[in-house]
């Protein structure tokens, strides 16, 4: 007998994000499937080798020990708390989504990691000193290389946040590339951020000089100055806020006036999990402080108290409401 009311299978994924995407939707509905849904897995399993690849790394961190720990964490939890009942149906789910989020790292952007040598995860730092003297401290969730020679002195950062102390050179300058500009130093300290496409440059000491590669413009940049690079091009220097800007070198995050919704953003870089907020009259309160960027949990439950909002916390999981 014929079903008429098959639901169809579903399309082939385009790429190995989209996979993982699918991967974690069969993963949840595979927890207890109809005869139906048992067929139409195995179905997308077999329409491309990408499907089965992003199933079996989902399900590799799914029976990881994290989150076991994360489901342990969520049953000790004591029944009275009225937003645990709401959201038990969906732990699995959000449980499932914030490990993935944690171990996107590991599996994604595999020719970056390839290149890499260096690689910090969420809320790490990492310092180093390259082959020419040159000291460079990398930020939370950054990927950078350097190749230092008799030939060439090139760095690059692949993806987040680096400040880089060059000391003087009687060779070559050290090329640093970041995105849409490379920079080209001797005897200096700056700063070099390459976030979604946009790379920021804040020099504290020296001349930094840059270049758009996208039409060869130049401009060279000086202490106490920033500038901003985007697809477009350079936008104009600005003057560079060291006590703010730069506070992370130090380990501080620094805010002055900044609407809640960036602080938030800012502190997703740092937090190994998400940082939720459900009022949307909070996004543009203004906020001033100076807190360590190591303990962003810390942070988060500061502001949930001079907002007055509530806070609820769960295994990589904090919502302001």
């Amino acid at each position: 007998m014929t079903d008429t009311h098959r639901s169809p299978p579903p399309s082939p994924a385009r790429d190995a994000a989209s996979a993982m995407d699918q991967a974690l939707d069969w993963l949840i509905v595979m927890g207890s499937p109809s005869e139906e849904q048992t067929r139409q897995f195995h179905q997308w399993l077999d329409a491309d080798l990408l499907h089965a690849e992003a199933f079996a790394k989902a399900q590799a961190i799914w029976d990881g020990p994290q989150v076991v720990q994360c489901a342990q964490n969520l049953a000790a939890l004591p029944p009275k708390v009225t937003v645990l009942s709401r959201l038990r149906p969906h732990w699995k789910p959000l449980a499932t989504a914030a490990v993935l989020i944690l171990g996107l790292f590991s599996f994604s952007n595999v020719p970056m990691r390839l290149q890499a040598d260096h690689l910090t995860v969420v809320g790490e730092r990492q310092r180093l000193q390259l082959e020419d003297g040159s000291k460079v401290l990398l930020n939370t969730n950054s990927a950078f290389s350097s190749t230092i020679n008799d030939q060439r002195r090139v760095a690059r950062l692949y993806q987040g946040e680096a400040f880089f102390e060059v000391p003087a050179h009687l060779g070559q300058p050290l090329e640093i590339d970041a995105g849409p500009v490379q920079a080209s130093v001797h005897d200096t300290a700056f700063a070099v951020r390459y976030l979604d496409g946009v790379t920021q440059v804040r020099v504290q000491r020296g001349d930094v000089d840059l270049r758009a590669t996208r039409d060869d413009a130049r401009i060279r940049l000086s202490a106490g100055e920033s500038i901003r690079i985007g697809p477009n091009g350079f936008d104009r220097p600005a003057k560079l806020d060291a006590a703010t800007d730069l506070a992370w070198v130090q380990g501080r995050l620094v805010f002055e006036n900044c609407p809640l919704s960036q602080v938030l953003a800012e502190l997703r870089r740092y937090y190994p999990g998400w940082i939720i907020n459900t009022n949307e009259q909070l996004a543009d309160v203004a906020v001033t402080g100076n807190y360590r960027l190591d303990q962003p949990l810390d942070v988060v439950r500061s502001l949930a108290h001079i907002t007055s909002a509530r806070l609820q916390e769960f295994p990589a999981l904090v919502i302001l409401n």
